[in-house]
């Protein structure tokens, strides 16, 4: 197993109420030219927290950092005019914690960040490492 220091939250920068499932962001992401989905989870809208990319290999989420983290992403992200938002559902927030509170059992050493910690990018809409600090 890869030796995991972070726990990348992020969106998938689609509008509130769209769902999304991992089969679809697959298909995006193969046509970006990835080898496949690039986050290991995917919380949908109704707070199902569906797999993505075998956890053993690298994830395709946070360019520099994906050798060492964990991708996790939520469905939304957009306002109803495409700006960037907060759009978790309550199911998604407690998927959320539920998963996270999972991944830092198995990687205790991990940091939960957002996207946005480690890129100049708005993803995934709030501060997930102030949010989660006491997961």
């Amino acid at each position: 197993m890869r030796k995991i220091g972070m726990i990348i939250i992020h969106c998938t920068a689609t509008p509130a109420g769209r769902n999304v499932s991992v089969e679809e962001i697959d298909s995006w992401h193969r046509r970006r030219g990835f080898k496949g989905i690039g986050y290991h989870y995917v919380i949908g809208l109704d707070g199902s927290i569906g797999l993505g990319r075998e956890l053993e290999l690298p994830g395709a989420h946070t360019l520099h950092f994906n050798q060492h983290s964990v991708g996790v992403a939520y469905v939304g992200g957009l306002d109803a005019k495409g700006r960037p938002a907060d759009t978790r559902t309550p199911a998604q927030r407690k998927a959320l914690v539920r998963l996270l509170t999972f991944l830092r059992g198995e990687f205790p050493e991990a940091r939960i960040l957002g996207h946005n910690d480690l890129a100049a990018k708005a993803c995934p809409c709030f501060n997930a490492a102030e949010e989660y600090k006491d997961i």
